[in-house]
């Protein structure tokens, strides 16, 4: 197969497949992610290997620029305002749930390792990294499904913030258990020179992306063209994805420093880019947990592997909930967040794979068995896991957000224009005339009311026209006429109108393209039921976003 067909065919099956699947998942009620890995797993290496792993490779480039638009995402939802308020319980659940999920983990498969292997040094390498990896929290599904299910409040907010900052702790736990089991293996690599790299990457990642983040800040305070700002916006996020990988730095930090340097520079400014990314993200997050999904081999681990598999998942679930439940505790933080941010830390995703693909280049000269390397175990260890827990991880995000009441808060205006009728917003009690009434009748309604346009009705209430008070200024001089001219005499006919049961979106929109404050509304048989008005329309997206605050 043609490498660049081949691409456009894996992109489509796996947009196609993924929004059947998201449908699916969907219906049974459960998150979409779950939907898109099964999708990769059935077309994948596991299935029925339409995507090889050499194309799974040469697609390296897109996996970037996902995790480059997830951290983006990510960042952008942490505020200083909020970090300031809530920083210290923030850093303590942050510290302890990734630093019990490292020991757990940690002690455990290398106590397996060391069985299997009969060799100490064998037992602390993996060990190590095995912990290291299981401190990071995949922001990507976390995200998708809080997003998916409107989730705002206190929990929101945490874990959020968490799973944040656990890309950080992560690369530092796992900077300094790689440099200790690459000591334990026998490198003759300084420890510090291991510390110093570590280091570099972490400090020189966030460098870069408050770099690139300033510049963005400029363009959004200099362009007049909304639009075109977003786009540059949007683009520099590319560059910045690849210096980041020519210099082999974190991607999700960087644009993280990004999305966190935007949106407290420029909190109003940065609204339009943050939405036209949220909108362009879903194909992208449908490839990314695809691919994710494909790249999985399920059907060739040894039993033996799948003992230190069990462990990881058990114990590093056990640390993530036990560790962020002390971290609260200890901080008096809110109720809410002490029994459920833990459920909503399980997810494993694309940091720590990455981190297990770095692992496997460092130590993948350590025989554990004959025809398994450390770096083999390692990186097919972590690869299950991540499945696992992209199963387990998203329905516990879903439960903690459900339990913890903040679904269905994080309501934008366009979903509240998507959702209300027009039908439960009318203005009804609106005056009107009938063809034959007469133009001094007319002029008396227009001097009690504040309507710009009074609509005239025919046989039955249908609605025939319409009288404006700029239609009426020619009959202003002749008093004369005003008893004999009928309203049927200087009406327009009304061509557009919207029906009860259409949208407010609809109506806004109809309204935005004829540049009016308010439209006719008809019923079912098509009487006229009144009128909805702009004004209207934003008072009851006001009441619902009032409404969601105080719940």
């Amino acid at each position: 197969m043609n490498i660049s067909y081949g691409i456009l065919l894996i992109f489509g099956i796996s947009i196609f497949g993924g929004l059947v699947s998201a449908f699916a998942a969907k219906k049974m009620k459960i998150p979409q992610v779950i939907g898109y890995i099964i999708t990769g797993i059935i077309i994948g290496e596991s299935g029925f290997k339409i995507v090889s792993s050499q194309e799974i490779i040469k697609l390296a480039p897109f996996n970037f620029f996902a995790l480059g638009i997830i951290g983006f995402l990510v960042g952008a939802e942490i505020k200083f305002s909020t970090m300031k308020k809530y920083g210290k319980q923030f850093s303590a659940i942050l510290l302890s749930e990734g630093l019990f999920a490292f020991a757990l983990v940690g002690f455990f498969t290398g106590l397996i390792l060391y069985i299997i292997s009969g060799s100490f040094n064998i037992a602390i390498a993996g060990g190590m990294v095995f912990g290291a990896i299981a401190s990071a929290t995949d922001p990507a599904s976390t995200l998708n499904v809080l997003q998916e299910y409107r989730s705002a409040g206190i929990l929101t907010t945490t874990v959020i913030a968490i799973v944040a900052l656990d890309d950080a702790l992560a690369m530092t736990l796992y900077g300094l258990g790689s440099g200790i089991a690459q000591i334990a293996s026998g490198s003759d690599i300084s420890p510090y020179t291991i510390l110093f790299h570590v280091m570099i990457e972490l400090f020189g990642s966030v460098a870069i992306g408050i770099f690139f983040g300033y510049i963005i800040n400029y363009i959004l305070h200099k362009s007049k063209l909304h639009g075109s700002s977003a786009a540059t916006s949007f683009g520099l996020l590319l560059p910045c994805i690849g210096i980041i990988n020519q210099f082999d730095m974190d991607v999700i930090l960087s644009t993280m420093a990004i999305g966190i340097t935007v949106v407290n520079k420029a909190p109003k400014r940065s609204k339009e880019i943050i939405q036209y990314i949220k909108s362009l993200s879903t194909p992208i997050y449908i490839l990314f947990f695809v691919l994710v999904g494909a790249r999985l081999q399920l059907n060739s681990l040894p039993s033996w592997l799948w003992l230190i598999i069990g462990a990881y998942v058990i114990f590093r679930s056990i640390g993530k909930y036990f560790g962020s439940w002390l971290g609260a505790t200890i901080t008096g933080s809110n109720k809410i967040v002490r029994k459920f941010t833990g459920l909503s830390l399980f997810s494993q995703g694309g940091v720590a794979i990455g981190l297990s693909i770095m692992a496997s280049q460092h130590l993948n000269n350590i025989a554990v068995v004959e025809g398994y390397y450390l770096g083999d175990v390692i990186i097919f260890g972590v690869t299950a896991t991540t499945f696992i827990l992209q199963i387990i991880g998203p329905p516990t995000v879903k439960m903690a957000a459900i339990l913890a009441k903040e679904t269905g808060k994080n309501i934008s205006t366009e979903d509240i224009l998507n959702e209300k009728k027009v039908s439960n917003n009318l203005i009804t009690n609106v005056p009107v005339v009938s063809e034959s009434t007469t133009l001094r009748a007319v002029f008396g309604i227009f001097a009690k009311g504040d309507l710009s346009m009074i609509p005239v009705l025919g046989n039955n209430k249908k609605l025939v026209g319409g009288t404006t008070i700029k239609q009426l200024r020619e009959s202003l001089t002749d008093q004369t006429a005003w008893d004999w001219l009928l309203a049927s005499d200087f009406m327009e006919p009304i061509i557009d109108y919207i029906k009860k049961n259409d949208t407010l979106s609809k109506a806004a929109d109809m309204m935005e393209q004829l540049q009016t404050d308010f439209i006719p509304v008809l019923d079912d048989t098509g009487a006229f039921a009144g009128i909805i008005t702009k004004q209207k329309i934003k008072e009851r997206i006001n009441h619902e976003k009032l409404s969601l605050m105080n719940q």
